[in-house]
């Protein structure tokens, strides 16, 4: 690509130093009891949100602004990355299967490749959500994959169904049942042994989060892996009709069937030698089963038989963990990063973050490409995360070692960009503990004084944001936002949340005439790229999502 180099900035002055610190799970909610950001003593925060009107925003860092499909789904750190490193919205989660099953990568892609091999002499079993809900599956990409599957060679199919009526009507399941039983004697008149191995509700069977509950996704091991069940039933659609019929039955609470032959033996255990497809393509009820399907050392429940299988998630459920590790859909194949602009045009870059998140100021931020652009002019620092212990146990995490690292490269002058993750809000919140999560946000906002005195001691600029929330909200709430109890105690909430992010700026390398523009109210993390690429004195390219920022004439 010839044409990289940017258009200087008519208002905005080259090689000012400019500090960007993400503040990873550092949402904006009510300041309540169980906001830990609120109830942290945060200086440095509040003194942006309090001292600078105009320099201080919010930005949408869910759903759509960060490409995946539904504005109920919540963020992460991986597509909250993404989109701050590329200034541009990429398709995420079911608009990236989409696309694939339209264009036939899916199948030449190495994640059907690695599990195609089993198809000579083992079955294929697709397990996931029977629904056209579109939050965590879809029927249609389902039955693409299906007919796909069969026309490439699979002999044997056995699909393990979840009943959906969360997402959908309570009752539809029926319908969806005999829809796909359809689509599986049209392959069975095509000589393919397709069926319905085994079945229940999504939220009785298989599809916890946040190990939440084990027992769980054990009964649908029980039925799906091991082919036993405490119902057994000859179709699924009288499995699922029958099943209704029980006092207080619905479609999400539906207990574990699994279906059998004439001689009462279950269809479609899994066995060594089989190939499983998780469908799903939203990671958070998908994580806890692929643990249980990948993992040799699990000890989460007694798996009675961990069979030799070659396993493959929809997409990859936890960019983190690497779970699982083949997946039909890849990332999204994300180009011209802000990251690569910038060393086109000299801007010298310094990264730093400790293990959990190093990856997303670096790979994730660099459009899921791993290496520098320019060893000559970036220089990437990992500090090794605290290993063997939960983060709870060490909430302060290793924000002050990343906060000096920051500041000695600050000082150095030697680079135009310094980037930080801190993590401590969003690791130590995963946990759960209200307590250690006060203590870590604490630690992330002492971690951000450093930096910014640093900012301070070069005449440059900082841009605090975040990627996603998770610490300001930390208790589950009804409808109403009302904390929910179970057994009088308070259910803790331990995911991300579909809470705005704050973003500020200032420092004294930026002019008194910079403020946020007021014509962005949607604004979301895909805007912060061109706004640093604005700060470094460039203009961004002009289908980079627009600069947050403005030179006003006050």
């Amino acid at each position: 690509m010839d044409n990289w180099k940017l258009k200087e900035h008519p208002q905005l002055s080259r090689n000012n130093i400019v500090a960007v610190v993400v503040l990873d799970g550092w949402g904006e909610f009510k300041p309540d009891k169980y906001n830990c950001i609120h109830v942290a003593d945060t200086p440095t925060m509040d003194s942006f949100k309090k001292s600078a009107p105009g320099r201080w925003r919010l930005l949408r860092a869910h759903g759509s602004a960060v490409g995946l499909p539904t504005e109920d789904d919540m963020g992460n750190s991986e597509v909250g990355h993404n989109a701050l490193g590329a200034g541009r919205i990429f398709a995420q989660g079911a608009k990236l299967v989409d696309l694939a099953l339209a264009s036939g990568k899916i199948y030449q892609d190495e994640g059907f490749n690695y599990i195609k091999p089993s198809f000579e002499t083992g079955t294929l079993h697709l397990i996931g959500l029977l629904s056209d809900g579109g939050v965590h599956s879809r029927l249609d990409q389902l039955q693409l994959l299906l007919k796909g599957a069969s026309e490439r060679g699979a002999k044997r199919i056995r699909l393990h169904i979840l009943t959906d009526g969360r997402d959908v009507l309570d009752g539809s399941s029926v319908g969806f049942v005999e829809t796909i039983e359809k689509d599986l004697a049209e392959l069975r008149g095509k000589g393919v042994d397709a069926q319905i191995a085994s079945g229940g509700g999504r939220m009785y069977v298989t599809m916890d989060r946040y190990e939440n509950d084990w027992d769980v996704v054990k009964r649908g091991w029980d039925a799906q892996v091991l082919g036993e069940a405490p119902h057994k039933f000859k179709s699924a659609v009288e499995a699922v009709k029958k099943l209704r019929e029980q006092p207080n039955a619905n479609d999400q609470y539906l207990p574990p069937f699994v279906i059998v032959d004439e001689n009462g033996k279950a269809v479609g255990p899994i066995v060594d030698g089989d190939a499983v497809v998780t469908f799903n393509f939203r990671a958070d009820r998908m994580v806890m089963l692929a643990k249980a399907l990948e993992y040799e050392d699990f000890d989460k429940f007694d798996r009675v038989r961990f069979p030799k299988i070659r396993y493959a998630g929809m997409l990859q459920y936890d960019g983190e963990l690497k779970l699982p590790s083949h997946y039909l859909v890849s990332p999204p194949e994300i180009d011209r990063t802000s990251g690569e602009y910038l060393v086109h045009n000299g801007v010298r870059t310094f990264a730093c973050s400790e293990t959990v998140k190093f990856g997303h100021v670096t790979f994730f931020w660099n459009g899921n490409r791993s290496g520098y652009f320019d060893s000559n002019l970036e220089e990437y620092v990992e500090i090794p995360s605290d290993s063997g212990i939960t983060f709870n146990v060490q909430p302060k995490m290793k924000a002050l070692e990343i906060a000096e690292r920051a500041k000695k490269a600050i000082l150095s002058r030697r680079f135009h960009q310094v980037r930080v993750n801190l993590p401590n809000s969003d690791m130590v919140g995963h946990t759960g503990d209200i307590e250690a999560t006060v203590v870590a946000c604490k630690a992330a906002d002492e971690a951000v004084k450093i930096i910014i005195d640093a900012i301070e001691k070069v005449g440059g600029i900082y841009l605090v944001t975040a990627d996603h929330g998770n610490a300001e909200d930390m208790v589950k709430r009804n409808k109403s936002g009302e904390p929910l109890l179970k057994d009088g105690n308070i259910q803790v909430l331990t995911s991300h949340t579909l809470k705005p992010v704050p973003i500020a700026i200032g420092g004294p390398g930026l002019p008194d005439d910079v403020k946020f523009r007021t014509d962005l109210p949607n604004g979301g993390l895909a805007n912060v790229a061109a706004t640093f690429i604005n700060l470094h004195g460039y203009e961004a390219p002009s289908d980079y999502e627009p600069s947050l920022i403005e030179v006003t004439d006050d």
